[in-house]
């Protein structure tokens, strides 16, 4: 890893986002997943009554994630669905800066992601993984390398083989 990735902070846009809310057709593996593969902390967790996950919160570096799992019966009355119900496809991707990029995509292939995008420097300045989860959700961990202009940005993209 480049020496600029220690003093090369995450983008201010980034610090504060919208929270995603994802489901899975098992949130406690999910939940255990995400703890070994990307070093997830449990923040909070309810129990559906009928059993299952009705809603958990974590957080992945600095980013919090809320799941629950999809089958359970609070859920399918506001009919959420996880990818295996849409035939394995989603429609949304989850971006989460971390420290080290190539420590966590090899840490997650060891516990079952699919490595889409090996880690890879990319023309905006980030060094990029894409991976698909267990649970059949799309993740792009990024470690910030470089601020980069808008015109470097531009001029970055027009030369680059996508």
């Amino acid at each position: 890893m480049d020496e600029r990735t220690a003093e090369a902070e995450i983008p201010a846009r980034y610090h504060y986002a919208v929270v995603p809310h994802i489901m899975v057709d098992d949130a406690a593996a999910a939940i255990d997943f995400y703890r070994r593969a990307f070093g997830a902390r449990e923040d909070f967790r309810l129990e559906a009554p009928g059993g299952g996950v009705l809603h958990a919160e974590i957080t992945i570096g600095r980013s919090a994630l809320m799941l629950g799992d999809a089958s359970v019966k609070e859920a399918e009355d506001a009919s959420f669905t996880a990818p295996a119900f849409l035939g394995g496809g989603t429609s949304v991707t989850l971006h989460v800066f971390v420290p080290d990029v190539d420590a966590l995509a090899a840490r997650a292939e060891a516990e079952g992601a699919e490595i889409l995008q090996p880690p890879t420097d990319m023309f905006h300045g980030d060094r990029t993984v894409i991976l698909r989860d267990p649970s059949g959700h799309l993740w792009v961990f990024l470690t910030h390398l470089e601020d980069v202009s808008e015109d470097e940005l531009r001029r970055r993209l027009a030369s680059a083989a996508l």
